[in-house]
């Protein structure tokens, strides 16, 4: 296969991924993940979370238990540029917490596919808006 081939199915195990959060499908987000995937979101909002189970506890624990519509982010994709295993995404998302507080975000994330399995996911995104909608 080649490298073109290989980054353009990377950029679709991210679309996928995207898309099921748009759902509020956290299961099918992380349905592409490897077991010992690291989720790291850049800031002080809390630290690295390794192992496939532990970012679903994590993601359930922020977004499910705390956004209308089970954890639904509809998102849209601005860009997705891939360079070997990486696929850097832009995008923004819109939903509302179950308190009605609009919770709507732009991120930057940073994925690494290995063998066609997210390896790694860095995100960047307003930890401000974070903490005051989906922290106590």
């Amino acid at each position: 296969m080649s490298s073109e081939q290989t980054q353009e199915q990377n950029k679709e195990i991210v679309r996928r991924a995207i898309a099921a959060i748009g759902r509020g499908d956290l299961d099918g987000f992380m349905g592409d993940a490897a077991d010992d995937v690291t989720l790291q979101v850049m800031g002080a909002v809390f630290p690295p979370i390794h192992g496939k189970q532990k970012v679903l506890k994590g993601l359930r624990n922020a977004l499910a238990a705390r956004l209308e519509n089970g954890g639904a982010i509809a998102m849209t994709i601005e860009n997705l540029i891939a360079d070997g295993e990486y696929v850097a995404e832009q995008s923004h998302g819109k939903a509302r917490t179950k308190d009605g507080k609009d919770y709507n975000n732009t991120y930057c994330r940073v994925w690494r596919v290995t063998n066609g399995k997210i390896a790694m996911m860095q995100e960047y995104l307003d930890t401000e808006l974070v903490r005051k909608c989906l922290m106590d």
